[in-house]
C-alpha cells in the first residue's frame, strides 16, 4: 500500500498566510458597519426615484432631494474606499491603490461633510431631534471638514504622517452613522425608544467613541515607530526647494521615493540604520591608519 507523505509548510509560510487573512479583518468589519446607514440611504433614494407618497418621515428629502443624493453617494464612496486603506498590502510602494483611492476619498469626504452640514442647516428637524443634537451635528460635521482640509495641507507639505492621522480622524467621524445605528438599537433594547435627550446623547457618544478609537490607533502607530527606531519624516515644502539638514544627508534614492509621494512607513527601514553624520572637517583618513588622539606625541622628524 502506497503511503503519501505531506510535507508540512514552513513556519514562516504559515505565519505569512495567517497575517494575510488577518489584515482583512478590520476592513471587513468597517464595511459591515457602513452597510447599515448605506442600506437606509438606498431605501430613501428608491423612494425619491419612485415618487412614493410624501410622509412626515421623508418630506424633507422629497422637497430637496439633490443634497441627500449627493450625501448618500459621497458617504458610500468615503466609507467603503476608506475601509480598504487599512489593508497594509494595499499601502505598499509597489501598489498604486493608496494614491488612486486617495483621489476619490478626499473629494468624497469633502462632499459628505459639506452636504451633511447643508442638510443640518436647511432641512426640517426629524422627530426627536432637538437643539442639543442640532449642535452636535454642526460640531462634528465641521470637525470632519476641518480634518480633511488639514490632511490636504499635510500632504501638500509632504507630511505623510500627519496626513494619515487627519484622514483617520475624518474617516472616524464619517463612520459615525454606523456606530449610531448600533448604539440606538442597543439603547432601545435596553430602555425602550429614546427620547430627545437620550437620542442626542447616544448619537454624540457614537462620534466620541469613533474618535477615541482613531486616536488610539494613531498613538499605537507612533509608539510602534518609536520602539522600532523609525524617525519622523521631515516636513518638506510642496515645491521641494528647501530641505532639512537630515534630508541633505540622505541617499538620492531615498529622496526620490519621498518625491514620488510614498508614505513614511514605507520609506522607513527598521533594520537599516540611518547613515552616520559626517564628522566636522569631513575627515577622509585611511581606515587602516589609526587615529591620533590629542595626547599622542608628534613623531621625530629630525
Amino acid at each position: 500500500m502506497n503511503t503519501e507523505f505531506v510535507t508540512p509548510l514552513p513556519q514562516s509560510t504559515k505565519a505569512s498566510a495567517e497575517a494575510g487573512w488577518k489584515q482583512w479583518l478590520i476592513p471587513t468589519a468597517l464595511i459591515l458597519l457602513s452597510l447599515i446607514p448605506i442600506a437606509g440611504g438606498v431605501v430613501r433614494l428608491t423612494q425619491i426615484a419612485g415618487h412614493v407618497p410624501v410622509t412626515p418621515a421623508n418630506a424633507r428629502f422629497m422637497a430637496a432631494p439633490i443634497p441627500f443624493m449627493l450625501h448618500g453617494v459621497s458617504v458610500t464612496l468615503f466609507t467603503i474606499l476608506g475601509a480598504f486603506q487599512f489593508v497594509p498590502a494595499l499601502r505598499r510602494r509597489c501598489n498604486p491603490w493608496h494614491r488612486i483611492a486617495g483621489w476619490l476619498l478626499i473629494p468624497s469626504g469633502l462632499m459628505a461633510a459639506l452636504s451633511g452640514l447643508w442638510m443640518t442647516l436647511f432641512y426640517p428637524w426629524p422627530v426627536n431631534d432637538g437643539m442639543l443634537l442640532y449642535g452636535l451635528r454642526l460640531l462634528f460635521g465641521a470637525a470632519m471638514l476641518v480634518s480633511i482640509l488639514l490632511s490636504i495641507a499635510a500632504i501638500w507639505r509632504r507630511d505623510f504622517k500627519h496626513h494619515g492621522a487627519w484622514m483617520l480622524r475624518g474617516y472616524a467621524i464619517g463612520m459615525g452613522a454606523g456606530t449610531q445605528a448600533l448604539m440606538l438599537m442597543a439603547g432601545e433594547m435596553i430602555a425602550g425608544p429614546p427620547g430627545e435627550l437620550r437620542r442626542a446623547l447616544l448619537m454624540g457618544a457614537s462620534w466620541v467613541i469613533n474618535l477615541a478609537v482613531a486616536e488610539w490607533i494613531i498613538h499605537q502607530s507612533h509608539s510602534m515607530e518609536v520602539r522600532r527606531g523609525i524617525p519622523s519624516p521631515p516636513r518638506l515644502p510642496a515645491v521641494g526647494v528647501l530641505a532639512t539638514e537630515r534630508d541633505t544627508n540622505q541617499p538620492a534614492d531615498a529622496k526620490g521615493d519621498r518625491g514620488r509621494g510614498e508614505s513614511h512607513q514605507d520609506l522607513a527601514h527598521p533594520g537599516v540604520p540611518d547613515a552616520a553624520p559626517r564628522e566636522q572637517g569631513d575627515r577622509r583618513a585611511d581606515p587602516k591608519q589609526p587615529e591620533r588622539t590629542q595626547g599622542d606625541a608628534e613623531p621625530d622628524r629630525g
